[in-house]
């Protein structure tokens, strides 16, 4: 029989019974090593270098905008990111994923799909909720929502933040022509029809 490393796990700070529950669930499979367990947010980065997990759960309620999600992406490359949020809407699971999630799921998500999700996660395979609330592999047959191509993540970053679209448009280096033609595919993808309503989805 093959012996396989655990698969490592760094596990951010949650809202007690979360955290509790999280750290039982992972306790209980073998083939899962907890490195770090209760991380405050702003200690990520830093518990994520140091550690180098090979997935790390994400408090979305934590995070400030989706934007962190795509920073420790990059600065973590081969960490895999599974965010767990409260009740995340399909734009929000768009933006998790589009910025390098791997997957993006509800707190309420099952036990057993939470631990299927981190498998999958560990092998770069991104995990996608279906609609009946369970996971599945994207590829796989499984609906999931159209993600935003890397500059499309770029605007709606800058969108968020308030910026104009001349603005973004001077950032990226790009024409306001294009910023718009980015920012109606953007709505599209993530199901809002103006940027109030872009806003109102965070």
């Amino acid at each position: 029989m093959i012996s396989r490393s655990p698969i490592t796990v760094a596990l951010a700070q949650f809202e007690d019974l979360i955290s509790l529950g999280l750290r039982a669930l992972i306790d209980q499979d073998e083939s899962i090593e907890l490195l770090a367990f209760n991380l405050p947010h702003a200690e990520l980065p830093a518990a994520l270098a140091t550690h180098q997990p090979r997935v790390a759960i994400l408090n979305f309620g934590s995070m400030r905008s989706a934007g962190e999600v795509r920073e420790l992406h990059y600065a973590h490359p081969s960490t895999h990111l599974v965010v767990l949020g409260n009740r995340p809407t399909p734009a929000e699971s768009s933006q998790m994923l589009s910025f390098g999630a791997t997957a993006c799921l509800a707190k309420t998500t099952e036990g057993r799909d939470v631990l299927n999700a981190i498998h999958l996660a560990s092998r770069g395979l991104h995990v996608l909720p279906t609609h009946s609330g369970r996971v599945g592999v994207a590829g796989d047959g499984v609906a999931g929502p159209e993600l935003l191509t890397p500059r499309e993540a770029d605007v709606l970053d800058l969108l968020q933040r308030g910026r104009s679209n001349a603005e973004i448009a001077a950032s990226l280096h790009v024409s306001v022509e294009t910023v718009r033609t980015h920012a109606r595919h953007i709505y599209r993808k993530l199901g809002v029809r103006t940027r109030r309503e872009l806003h109102a989805s965070r």
